[in-house]
């Protein structure tokens, strides 16, 4: 897809490097000192959850300059069914190109990729203020609970967004996050040994 002076397509084996680096560089020190973003991709990358139609960079002048990728999950409802759903991220556009509309344009466009694939709900961590525009909704309002969570709990930044409307209508339940970006800090640290050395800082709003 061409949007005005921007590329959107799917990722490929040799954007790899690149597309790992620029995780790093959006994620660093934003919610943790570090990140673990770019080794959580990695991997997600090689589990049978990950979906290679939905995995996407954009481009502008060549350069990559952000992506999206999403993963098979479930809902385990309060009937005994699983409910087939997606989750989405990370999703990332690069720090110098923040706040100028590239993020929503290649959410916007994953999101419209993914309902075409048949997919029902996106269940996603995020910041209602900017996801709210693409039209997500807080998950509790669709009766769906975050795994762990003790009841009460400000469950907030958790988000839902029916790609077929009416998907998850007399559906509540338990809503379970892929094995997959559950990784250790040891192997984050000895992945992050390939990449140029970047400060580790304790900042306010950090939530790790």
């Amino acid at each position: 897809m061409k949007t005005n002076d921007c590329v959107i397509r799917r990722e490929k084996p040799e954007d790899y490097d690149a597309v790992e680096n620029l995780v790093r560089e959006s994620f660093w020190n934003v919610y943790r000192p570090g990140c673990s973003e770019h080794y959580v991709l990695h991997v997600l990358r090689n589990d049978p959850a990950f979906i290679k139609e939905l995995d996407f960079v954009m481009e502008k002048d060549g350069e990559i300059i952000g992506q999206n990728m999403f993963m098979r999950t479930v809902i385990n409802s309060d009937s005994g069914t699983d409910v087939p759903v997606l989750t989405m991220g990370p999703i990332c556009i690069t720090p110098a190109l923040k706040r100028r509309g590239y993020g929503k344009k290649l959410l916007d466009y994953s999101l419209s990729e993914a309902a075409k694939l048949g997919f029902g709900a996106v269940l996603f961590e995020g910041n209602i203020a900017f996801y709210g525009k693409s039209g997500f909704d807080y998950a509790g309002r669709f009766g769906i609970r975050y795994h762990d969570l003790p009841e009460g709990a400000d469950s907030s930044f958790f988000l839902c967004k029916e790609l077929v409307p009416g998907y998850l209508g007399g559906v509540t339940g338990v809503y379970q996050t892929p094995q997959g970006y559950y990784v250790s800090d040891a192997d984050v640290e000895e992945f992050d040994k390939a990449f140029p050395f970047k400060e580790k800082l304790k900042l306010p709003g950090q939530i790790f």
